[in-house]
């Protein structure tokens, strides 16, 4: 190949690549660190934070009638909504499947203790029915906002 075309695809090459770094540096800027939210939200300067993770496991209990089951799941979604309305649960849903692994909780709180004396307000851990393992994680700040977007997501309450 010619050498002088090799130089001005190099040329080119070195132009195209500037661009698109003086680009992607002008999109960070305009996002930028927003140190109200990241006040709000308790994030740390790598914007993230502490939560503590429940893994929801089946319990021993497990010999209920149709009516008691659907009875406990009603009273296990009111404590759900409960506790994400008072700010302290940041994420909870159920795996698929019907493996021991049931489903989890994020807490948003300051140890492990706390999310105990949480999940002992659970009907389902309170009837045996679940079992709670408690995990503290380290994850993105951002999902304190979870909720507040789900709602406007949900055509229909869980809790209702």
């Amino acid at each position: 190949m010619n050498p002088r075309l090799i130089f001005l695809f190099f040329l080119l090459s070195c132009f195209l690549t500037r661009a698109q770094s003086e680009t992607e540096n002008t999109t960070s800027k305009e996002i930028g660190y927003n140190a109200e939210k990241a006040k709000k939200y308790g994030a740390d300067d790598y914007g993230m934070k502490k939560y503590v993770f429940a893994f929801l496991k089946r319990g021993p209990n497990r010999d209920l009638s149709k009516e008691e089951a659907a009875e406990l799941q009603a009273a296990h979604m009111q404590n759900i909504g409960k506790m994400a309305q008072e700010g302290k649960l940041v994420l909870a849903g159920p795996f698929f499947g019907n493996d021991d692994l049931r489903g989890i909780y994020i807490f948003d709180v300051a140890s492990v203790e706390e999310a105990k004396m949480l999940t002992e307000t659970d009907p389902a851990i309170q009837a045996g029915s679940l079992v709670m393992e408690l995990k503290e994680w380290y994850g993105s700040a951002a999902l304190k906002e979870v909720n507040e977007i789900g709602l406007t997501l949900a055509k229909k309450s869980i809790v209702d």
